[in-house]
């Protein structure tokens, strides 16, 4: 067993495999710590699984975990998480090199101190001026509708106390939302800042169309506020109805001059039915998450697990 162990979610990294084995071994080969490696496969479609299996075979300060097929990224994070076999702590990093494996010293140096979650606080990013908008908006207003107090600008790069990584464990929610999760544990937590780096090689894995799913995640697993928002959104309509109404009252009986209604017709027909439209999509939205939770499906299989440079657990499904 060792003492920390860094779980990384890999899906089409062969670019960016040869550099991390190589900050990583160097991480390994110079730390006071005993550090171990939990590699996840999130069923990539390049030289990935082949790069990892021949890593792990050879190395066996390394865990390989190829799950059954592309489960995306909370999903393989969280099989790493269920696996990793540090005792005293585990530390979440991206594949592509942008969370430095290094600031582990640092990150364990706080925990010993008597926290139970240390996470990067971002100071700058690298990406392009639109996705830097679109974090910067959304993680403030995230914080602003969340029933528990969610760290601006951090993400899943962290590290965790065992205690915490068990109770993470025990938690089978389906739409996951990890860093969301790690808060709402509680415990001592704290933040580090850090300059995130550019990706070392390859392209960006998480698409616009993957970061909005995950921001729904964030906002219907932690927030109250979508449906108070169709309460807000039903009383300021029947409000404006009212006062509609009395509008044509008054020119009505106070100058006999009503409009036609053909006009105000269609305008209360499409106000109200947008309205409803939008009622119905945000509880859809929740009854879909009940739909998918109760079906009591486990949150992944993996294929195969090659540990301590021997293949183990085949066709293995854990209920997490």
């Amino acid at each position: 067993m060792s003492q920390v162990s860094i779980v990384a979610p890999l899906y089409n990294e062969q670019a960016t495999f040869p550099h991390l084995v190589k900050r990583l071994n160097a991480l390994m080969d110079t730390s006071d710590l005993d550090i171990d490696v939990v590699l996840v496969d999130d069923g990539s479609r390049d030289q990935t699984a082949v790069m990892m299996s021949d890593l792990a075979l050879n190395d066996p300060r390394y865990h390989a975990v190829f799950l059954s097929r592309n489960y995306g990224h909370q999903t393989a994070l969280t099989a790493g998480l269920a696996v990793a076999r540090g005792t005293e702590a585990v530390m979440v990093i991206d594949g592509d090199l942008q969370d430095p494996p290094e600031l582990v010293t640092s990150f364990y140096a706080k925990l010993k101190e008597g926290y139970d979650v240390v996470y990067a606080v971002r100071q700058k990013r690298k990406e392009g001026i639109v996705k830097r908008s679109a974090y910067f908006l959304f993680y403030r207003f995230l914080a602003s509708i969340s029933s528990i107090k969610i760290p601006l600008d951090s993400g899943d790069f962290a590290m965790m106390s065992r205690r915490v990584v068990n109770v993470m464990n025990s938690m089978p929610e389906e739409s996951r939302y990890l860093r969301g999760m790690r808060s709402w544990i509680g415990f001592k937590q704290i933040g580090m800042p850090y300059e995130r780096d550019e990706r070392i090689a390859g392209e960006a894995k998480y698409s616009f169309k993957m970061l909005w799913r995950l921001a729904y995640n964030g906002i219907f697993n932690f927030s109250e506020y979508p449906i108070k928002f169709i309460t807000n959104l039903g009383l300021w309509t029947l409000g404006f109805a009212v006062i509609y109404l009395i509008y044509n009252l008054v020119r009505k009986f106070a100058y006999d001059d009503v409009p036609q209604g053909f006009t105000a017709t269609i305008f209360l027909i499409t106000l109200f039915s947008g309205v409803q439209l939008i009622a119905l999509g945000i509880i859809g939205e929740y009854v879909l998450r009940i739909f998918f939770q109760v079906k009591g499906r486990p949150l992944f299989i993996i294929r195969e697990q090659i540990k301590d440079s021997q293949p183990v657990g085949q066709g293995e499904v854990l209920n997490v």
